[in-house]
């Protein structure tokens, strides 16, 4: 039976959305073919009637799949990850296509870097392993009393944020290093790109590679927090003002709440026809949860970008093994400095050893990042709520510290590799 017209609208708006998120993936396959089908009036045309059908298609499924609370789920859970997918998917091919057009040498590098990054088995290795990790992040039992979602959230924004620096350190000090070792940074040199160029070029390309990637396990990480509520029971939650929402409450999340007033109002409106806002606002409710925690994933995508700055830097002198121990080194005293100061604040009076240890603190405090600051254990585990966007002020401020830090390991790494003797 066909859908009536407010179906049909709305299954056409739906169908157009996945259809423009898909544009980037037709774009990439046949660059050529996909100009030359836009300027034909021809296949426009067939474009549009394709949609129309489609829409026409989903707008029968929306008037069988009657349920207001199965069209909900089927818009947070189908829809809209999808849609999430898809628009990774577009980051991925887009990111280094831009690079290229507004800096052509150093982005033709930078794209490279990100290609070969892309192809290597490591980070494809990387990334399965931290979604089987997420995923058994789901079953573990934390014995928390009612606090295991909250644990599972910092653990899975933890395991998104190491495997990004494992993958982005082991690339650069080995991608960088082996071109300058094996003398292809010589050939590299005589074209017309120097060396600014390509060290910066290198460091875009696998912290674009490391981005992708956390934006692909914020992914997961979104379906695996939704599954641990229906999983555990004792940490099921529901929106209180969502009248389709479980009837009960154990543990809320206030951000993911607090983001579903922003994004899922936009969302309804672009779908006309009541049982067409349901799919919307299930779709809105995904990307309500995506937004949230992508301000986790940002937030210690931060450490990403100054240690993968340090390894590039490092790799421009010295060899694989060692720029590995001083990454680690830089970890670990990165996020421990802090936490010795304030220890041997309040342990004033301890003699010779303290003061030792508290003027060492002090030093590396001054000298190393304090990556403490991308921790988001404190966002998550407190008895009061966070607001949504006054946490996003605090993520934004704490990302331009460590672009300037950043900023200085990449300047410290091109002094180094100026004075390298390449051939």
């Amino acid at each position: 039976m066909l859908p009536d017209l407010p179906l049909a609208l709305a299954g056409v708006v739906l169908v157009t959305a996945q259809f423009l998120a898909a544009l980037p993936w037709l774009w990439a396959v046949d660059p050529k073919g996909f100009k030359s089908a836009v300027q034909n009036p021809q296949t426009l045309a067939y474009a549009v009637g394709g949609l129309v059908a489609a829409g026409a298609a989903v707008g029968a499924f929306l008037r069988y799949k009657g349920d207001p609370v199965s069209l909900v789920w089927n818009g947070r859970y189908l829809y809209g990850s999808l849609l999430h997918l898809q628009l990774i998917i577009d980051l991925f091919l887009v990111m280094p296509a831009l690079l290229v057009r507004v800096w052509p040498k150093g982005g033709a590098v930078a794209f490279a870097a990100f290609r070969e990054s892309c192809r290597q088995p490591m980070f494809w290795l990387v990334t399965i392993g931290s979604f089987c990790l997420i995923w058994l992040s789901v079953v573990i039992p934390y014995f928390t009393f009612g606090d295991d979602y909250k644990m599972m959230k910092q653990i899975g924004f933890d395991i998104v944020m190491l495997s990004a620096v494992l993958f982005g350190v082991l690339a650069s000090s080995m991608s960088i290093s082996e071109e300058i070792e094996g003398r292809t940074a010589v050939t590299l040199m005589s074209k017309p790109v120097n060396r600014r160029q390509f060290l910066i070029g290198k460091y875009l390309g696998i912290v674009m590679a490391c981005f992708v990637m956390a934006m692909l396990l914020n992914w997961t990480l979104t379906h695996a927090l939704r599954a641990q509520r229906e999983f555990d029971q004792i940490n099921n939650a529901a929106d209180p003002a969502d009248p389709l929402g479980a009837p009960t409450e154990k543990v809320v999340d206030p951000m993911t709440f607090e983001a579903q007033r922003t994004v899922v109002p936009p969302f309804q409106a672009a779908v006309p026809g009541t049982t067409g806002k349901l799919i919307a606002r299930g779709a809105g409710l995904w990307f309500s949860d995506a937004l949230a925690h992508s301000f986790g994933v940002v937030l210690g995508f931060g450490q990403v970008l100054i240690l993968v700055a340090v390894a590039s830097a490092l790799a421009t002198r010295l060899t694989f093994v060692v720029n590995i121990v001083i990454c680690l080194l830089v970890y670990f005293l990165g996020n421990l400095a802090p936490v010795i100061v304030e220890a041997t604040r309040q342990a004033q009076g301890g003699g010779a050893a303290t003061g030792l240890i508290g003027f060492l603190g002090k030093l590396f405090d001054v000298l190393l990042p304090s990556l403490e600051s991308f921790n988001m254990g404190r966002a998550i585990i407190r008895e009061s709520p966070l607001p949504l966007w006054q946490f996003g002020t605090y993520v934004v401020t704490v990302l331009g510290y460590s672009l300037i830090y950043t900023t200085i390991a990449l300047l410290v790494g091109l002094l180094l590799f100026e004075d390298r003797d390449l051939a």
